[in-house]
């Protein structure tokens, strides 16, 4: 069997998502879900082409399983929270658990809360804040907010650089 990629391909791209999802299901024998036209059509070009030309020879499909076991592979996509920090901000400690470092001293951490800009320096031994000195961000957080708050969280976005306003 030959495939006129040409042909096929405006024949393709005229049809409507609905058609080309129907498409996929004919050529690749699995229906699917996806609604990007761009994908479809490329997905139901390629299987009409190893169709024509045949698939992956046994020795290739083996060889990929073995790469694919030999991978580190995520099951699940980062949380939001860390996905934002960046790999120098990232460490992990001894228990394996990862531990955000801190901005060098001198560092302005800024963050708006209840209208109000804060501005906190990092020390080289604590945080001064509305001029007093704190051994912790946990500690700022908690005489800003009256209430127990992790530091880091609270001013998280400072940490990565970016601003925020609440």
């Amino acid at each position: 069997m030959h495939v006129d990629v040409a042909k096929e391909l405006a024949a393709l791209e005229a049809m409507t998502v609905a058609a080309l999802r129907v498409r996929y299901a004919q050529v690749v024998g699995e229906e699917t879900r996806v609604a990007s036209k761009t994908w479809l059509v490329k997905r139901v070009i390629w299987g009409l082409q190893a169709l024509a030309e045949g698939d992956l020879s046994e020795r290739a499909r083996q060889r990929a399983a073995e790469l694919a076991q030999d991978t580190n592979l995520r099951l699940f996509p980062a949380r939001e929270k860390r996905a934002a920090l960046t790999s120098a901000q990232k460490k992990k400690n001894g228990n394996g658990a990862l531990e955000y470092s801190l901005p060098l001293p001198g560092t302005i951490l800024t963050r708006w809360y209840k209208g109000k800009m804060l501005c906190i320096q990092v020390l080289r031994h604590g945080f001064e804040y509305d001029g007093q000195i704190y051994k912790s961000l946990t500690a700022v957080a908690r005489a800003i907010t009256n209430s127990h708050t992790s530091g880091y969280l609270f001013f998280r976005r400072s940490l990565v650089g970016e601003e925020e306003k609440t």
